[in-house]
């Protein structure tokens, strides 16, 4: 099991290759829409913020928040592994190890961040 510490990093990186893409290639992908990841062995959702024009930093979910449009539930360890290797998002969600809700249309998008 891995640390929330740990965990906010790994996301940390993920917004951070988003952020840093070519702006035309991020408008043309990212739509303005929260996202939330929620990591049940450690009892924590972190949340963010991913627009056209990048991504909001990391952040722990504020009690009685509003549930994010796009939420990801995955296990520390998991999450720190997709982050590492974001391609091996497919093959997590495909073993159960990550579970997606959201509209298809946001997963779409998100799909074409690799």
């Amino acid at each position: 099991m891995r640390t929330a510490e740990e965990c906010r990093a790994a996301l940390e990186s993920l917004t951070a290759r988003i952020s840093g893409m070519d702006p035309d290639a991020r408008s043309a992908h990212l739509a303005d829409r929260t996202l939330s990841c929620h990591i049940p062995d450690l009892g924590i959702t972190f949340v963010t913020r991913l627009a056209p024009d990048g991504a909001a930093p990391v952040r722990l979910a504020a009690p009685g928040e509003p549930a994010a449009q796009v939420r990801f539930t995955a296990d520390s360890d998991v999450v720190v592994k997709v982050a590492a290797d974001p391609s091996s998002f497919g093959r997590a969600w495909l073993r159960g190890q990550i579970r997606v809700a959201g509209s298809l249309l946001d997963l779409l998008r998100l799909r074409n961040l690799r």
